[in-house]
């Protein structure tokens, strides 16, 4: 595999570590747990409400825009691409094998 069939990010979800073309990526403890749970859910969409619950431990949907906060932190660093929006259901990750190469 030659760098440009390499994805443009790697997550560590066991050592809670974010890469993108083998360098480290700061990103905050929670904006990395909604993209540690849209990585390991990536086969379906996941709502705003099941990402706070995950994130908090409970439902934070009167304060409903913190989660799009994460969201735009995590696609500052990765690319717009890394996440799609499904208007009135939630958030889905694209494979990262499968995103344009940075």
């Amino acid at each position: 595999m030659n760098g440009d069939d390499a994805p443009p990010y790697h997550l560590d979800l066991d050592r809670r570590v974010l890469t993108r073309g083998g360098e480290a990526v700061n990103l905050g403890a929670r904006a990395f747990d909604v993209l540690a749970h849209l990585e390991t859910h990536k086969d379906r969409v996941v709502s705003r409400t099941e990402l706070s619950e995950h994130v908090y431990g409970y439902d934070t949907e009167r304060d409903s825009n913190t989660i799009e906060v994460f969201v735009t932190r995590i696609r500052k660093k990765l690319g717009a691409e890394v996440i799609t929006t499904i208007r009135g259901l939630g958030y889905s990750l694209d494979d990262p094998a499968d995103a344009p190469r940075a």
